[in-house]
């Protein structure tokens, strides 16, 4: 089977090289496989169990790959109909239709959701269209409602010409890598 340029693999775990669909059209990018590799690299590399959020899920890929290296459920939320489709569409790839929670919805609505649910994340996935306000105001959301657990981490994906703060509320700014025109910055809370 050949591979377009537009799909991307699971990188490792229990469904390495599985093919993920891209969203059609060009309104969401996937994070490539090296990027993806880097940071499970530095944030597991394998899971024992855990709540995974992928807030901007786009195809998924992010939230797959955490199933992949071991958490147990990870929810997927995405406001843009096509990329729910996507999201469907690559967890019934990989089997993970147990495992996982599915909702079209922008990231305030669906945190202010999260937040009445009383849950606690040990992986945020972050990877918004590009807008570091956007990610500062989820960062204090995460901070102020207590959505991350004691040892957990919030993986922000990002343009390199983004400068995230060393710190947001009782967030700290762990790592910050770059990747040609994307960094990825890596929070948890303080010590």
């Amino acid at each position: 089977m050949q591979v377009s340029g537009d799909s991307m693999r699971v990188v490792s775990g229990t469904r390495k090289g599985k093919i993920l669909k891209a969203v059609p059209g060009s309104s969401t990018r996937p994070t490539t496989d090296k990027v993806k590799e880097a940071i499970f690299n530095i944030i597991g590399p394998y899971f024992d169990g855990g709540l995974g959020l992928d807030l901007f899920a786009g195809s998924g890929g992010l939230g797959i790959e955490a199933l992949s290296r071991g958490a147990d459920k990870v929810i997927f939320v995405d406001r843009d109909g096509k990329a729910i489709q996507t999201i469907h569409e690559n967890i019934r790839t990989c089997g993970f239709e147990e495992k996982v929670e599915v909702y079209r919805n922008d990231a305030d609505r669906a945190l202010k959701a999260i937040v009445k649910r009383d849950l606690v994340f040990d992986y945020i996935f972050l990877d918004p269209p590009y807008r570091k306000q956007q990610l500062l105001k989820l960062l204090k959301l995460i901070d102020e409602n207590d959505l991350l657990s004691g040892q957990g981490t919030i993986l922000c994906e990002h343009g390199s010409d983004v400068e995230l703060p060393d710190s947001v509320g009782r967030l700290v700014q762990r790592k910050h890598e770059n990747y040609g025109i994307i960094s990825i910055s890596i929070y948890s809370w303080a010590e």
